[in-house]
C-alpha cells in the first residue's frame, strides 16, 4: 500500500503564514506540469509495484490548474503505475474561489473523488487579516456548490489561534463548519513561521500571538464541538465521520511508502526520507536533464522509531505495542515504557489493548510527552 504526492506550487496570492514551497509566477505552468509527468516516469520504481492507493495534489493551490495540465498527470500516471488501485483515494486541494460551476463541473469529469477546500474561517475580518482571497459566503458557497455536483467525500481546513479570536467567534465558525455537512474537518492551530509575513508583523507588533490559555480553550471546544456532532477524532488535528479518515493523511501516520514528485515535495520509502529541490526553475532544469534535483537521507533505527512515536502517537489508536518491540528491538521498547511511566502514572498516557495512546489529558501536551520517549543518540566528539 502506497501513496502519490503532487506538489503544485502556483498560488494568486501568497497567505500571510504560509512557509510552504510557492510562485506567484503563472509562467511556466505548462513546462512545470510536463516536468511533474516525467518525474512521475522517472521514479515509477520507487515504490517497488506496491498497490497505490492515495493520489493527492498539494499546493500552493493546484486548483490553479487547468483541465489539461490535470489529464495529462493523470495521463502519466495510468501509464507509470498500473498497480493504482481502482477504487483510491484522489484528493484535490481547492481554494473556495477557484471553485466556480464550470470548474467544479471540470473535476466532475476527471478522476478526483475528495475535494479540501482550504477555508480556515468563516470571519471575513480574519479572512482579510490572512489575506485570504475568499469570503465566509465565497467558502459556504463552494462547498455547496461541489456537494451538488455529487462529490461525497470534502475536507475543509480550519485555523483557531488566530490574533483576537475569541471563544464566541471560534464557536461560530464550528458551528458553521458543522451545519456545511461535510465528511472530513482538519483543523490547526496557527504557527508564526520564521520568514513569513505573519512572522514580521508580530515582530512589528501589528499582531499578537494567542496566549496558552486561550489556545488551550480553543483547541478543547473543538474537540468537543465535533465529536458532539458525531466526528471521530482520529488524530491531534483531524476529525471525520466514520469511515472517511483521509487515505493521504494516515499514510504519513502510518508509516506508509509515498512518491512526492514537483518542487519541494517528500518521499519516504520506510528506509530513507528525500526530498526534490525547492525552486521551481532547478527543479525543471533538473528534470529536462534526466537528473532529480533532490537530496536523500537515511534513516538509522533510532530516527525510525523516533518518527514511529511521533506519528503513532498523533493518532486515535496509537502505537502498537507488539510492532514497537519486533520492529526495533527490545532495548527501545524498554527504552520507551521506562520513558512512558510518569505519564502513564498522570493519566496523559494510557495502554488499551497493548497499545500506548495519548489520553484525553495528553493531547493537551502532546508535545512534551512525544519529545520523552525519543531516542537522542549522542554525537562522538
Amino acid at each position: 500500500m502506497a501513496g502519490i504526492y503532487l506538489h503544485i506550487p502556483f498560488c494568486k496570492r501568497r497567505c500571510v503564514y504560509c512557509d510552504f514551497y510557492s510562485t506567484l509566477s503563472e509562467a511556466r505552468k505548462d513546462d512545470y506540469v510536463s516536468s511533474l509527468c516525467r518525474e512521475l516516469v522517472m521514479r515509477r520504481d520507487y515504490l517497488e509495484k506496491e498497490p497505490i492507493y492515495s493520489i493527492y495534489f498539494g499546493g500552493g493551490t493546484p486548483s490553479q490548474l487547468k483541465e489539461s495540465h490535470f489529464r495529462s498527470v493523470f495521463a502519466a500516471i495510468a501509464d507509470a503505475y498500473p498497480s493504482l488501485h481502482p477504487h483510491a483515494e484522489i484528493t484535490l486541494e481547492a481554494n473556495p474561489d477557484d471553485l466556480t460551476p464550470e470548474y467544479v463541473a471540470m473535476l466532475r469529469r476527471l478522476p478526483f473523488n475528495r475535494i479540501s477546500i482550504g477555508i480556515q474561517s468563516f470571519n471575513d475580518d480574519m479572512l482579510r487579516l490572512l489575506q485570504r482571497r475568499h469570503t465566509a459566503r465565497q467558502a459556504i458557497e463552494a462547498v455547496r456548490r461541489c456537494q451538488d455536483a455529487g462529490f461525497n467525500n470534502i475536507s475543509i481546513d480550519l485555523m483557531y489561534g488566530l490574533p483576537h479570536e475569541s471563544p464566541e467567534s471560534w464557536s461560530a465558525d464550528l458551528e458553521q463548519a458543522v451545519a456545511l455537512d461535510v465528511q472530513h474537518i482538519s483543523a490547526y492551530h496557527l504557527i508564526y513561521e520564521e520568514g513569513t509575513a505573519l512572522w514580521n508583523l508580530r515582530r512589528q507588533h501589528v499582531v499578537e500571538e494567542a496566549d496558552e490559555e486561550v489556545s488551550l480553550k480553543l483547541f478543547g471546544m473543538l474537540i468537543d464541538k465535533l465529536q458532539a456532532a458525531g466526528f471521530e477524532h482520529y488524530e491531534i488535528s483531524n476529525f471525520a465521520r466514520p469511515g472517511m479518515y483521509s487515505r493521504h493523511n494516515s499514510a504519513y501516520w502510518n508509516g506508509t511508502k509515498y512518491l512526492g514528485c514537483g518542487a519541494a515535495a517528500h518521499s519516504y520509502n520506510g528506509v530513507s526520507r528525500q526530498w526534490n529541490v525547492a525552486s521551481l526553475e532547478l527543479y525543471i532544469q533538473g528534470i529536462n536533464s534526466g537528473k532529480l534535483p533532490c537530496e536523500v537521507e537515511p534513516l538509522d533505527l533510532s530516527m525510525r522509531y523516533n518518527d514511529r512515536i511521533i506519528t503513532s502517537l498523533r493518532t486515535r489508536q496509537g502505537l502498537s505495542l507488539s510492532t514497537l518491540q519486533q520492529e526495533f528491538g527490545k532495548e527501545l521498547y524498554d527504552f520507551c515504557l521506562h520513558n512512558a511511566r510518569r505519564h502513564l502514572a498522570r493519566k496523559t498516557l494510557a495502554i488499551d489493548d497493548n497499545r500506548l495512546h495519548l489520553t484525553r489529558a495528553g493531547i493537551f501536551i502532546s508535545d512534551g510527552i512525544m519529545s520523552d520517549l525519543l531516542r537522542v543518540d549522542e554525537q562522538e566528539d
